[in-house]
């Protein structure tokens, strides 16, 4: 099959290309993000490629609709950026990779966690200048705090084993509880308890209506007075402008997030030379307490090698008429 990849970066196409010869597959890397004025690259595939900030609108799916395209193979487990409902009447079929290392983003939130608490970032800096003074370096131990979970999928579950290797007690919220992370000692609790017995949050819940700015004014209400608080999982749970406030009254005591709520202008960008427009975001960037990556987390070795492998057995599939092993049906 013809398959147009939309965002691509040069690790895409080293993952995708080693993985080619076993599936045969014909590659067209295109460095644009797909939305309705590139559309018209995808003209003469049979399939597309996108990743986590193309945003797959009801026009752009009429277009791809017009240009014989049925299958969009999402790089990446979400998919709130679909417009599933469209795609469905379209005839458009989705699939998407569920799961690919999830150990990657876990570490890269307990990464952050690791960094805030013990400001090494800041460490860094200085000793690259020659200043080795450690005035206003001290930090918190991580052994001994409690740590809330909202979300224990695949990579809340891995997050939990981290947690717990580091002494932690874990409190955890979700609407299934996992039989396994309780015999681990995991403590399955309300959302409000787990906001307000813990020391650090981190976030690991899809983006539905339900969760979409489930950290907002009313939550952080709820927490302890200096908590940190983690996002390695999407933008939108977190209400940035209720966050600002929190960060400024010292309700948040530190902030580390990887995704950021409009992040599709910023994230994957070199924006060096340019002025960053986005008002939101640089005000975070003044807070000594937060650290940003840029949708960094699942940038692993072994993760991009799973999402090319997935990725392509999901194209193949479809190709070859059987079922899709991780289509996304719309209910």
């Amino acid at each position: 099959m013809k398959i147009a990849f939309f965002s691509t970066k040069s690790y895409d196409r080293e993952s995708f290309l080693k993985h080619a010869s076993d599936f045969g597959h014909e590659f067209s890397f295109l460095e644009p993000q797909l939305n309705r004025q590139t559309v018209a690259l995808a003209e003469g595939h049979q399939a597309i490629c996108t990743f986590v900030n193309d945003p797959l609108e009801a026009n752009t799916l009429k277009k791809l609709s017009e240009m014989g395209i049925g299958l969009i193979a999402l790089r990446c487990a979400g998919y709130n950026q679909v417009d599933l409902e469209t795609a469905k009447s379209l005839g458009i079929r989705v699939v998407r990779v569920p799961a690919y290392s999830p150990e990657a983003v876990a570490e890269h939130a307990f990464a952050l966690i690791l960094t805030l608490s013990r400001k090494t970032h800041k460490a860094y800096n200085r000793v690259r200048e020659n200043n080795f003074s450690l005035e206003g370096l001290t930090g918190v131990n991580i052994f001994g705090k409690t740590i809330g979970v909202i979300g224990t999928g695949a990579i809340g579950r891995a997050f939990c084993r981290i947690a717990l290797g580091f002494g932690c007690k874990v409190l955890a919220y979700d609407v299934v509880e996992s039989e396994e992370m309780k015999q681990l000692g995991v403590n399955y609790i309300s959302l409000q308890e787990v906001l307000s017995k813990s020391h650090i949050i981190s976030l690991h819940c899809p983006l539905t209506p339900e969760t979409k700015h489930i950290i907002n004014r009313e939550t952080l209400a709820h927490m302890q007075d200096g908590i940190a608080l983690i996002n390695t999982s999407r933008g939108a749970l977190i209400d940035t402008k209720a966050v600002i406030k929190a960060l400024k009254t010292k309700k948040l005591g530190y902030l580390g997030i990887d995704v950021y709520e409009q992040e599709e202008h910023i994230f994957f960008k070199n924006l060096s030379e340019e002025i960053l427009e986005d008002e939101q975001i640089s005000r975070l960037m003044t807070f000594p307490n937060v650290l940003i990556t840029g949708h960094q987390a699942f940038l692993t070795r072994e993760a991009l090698d799973q999402i090319a492998g997935t990725t392509l057995r999901n194209i193949s599939e479809y190709e070859q008429g059987k079922a899709l092993t991780n289509e996304i049906k719309w209910k």
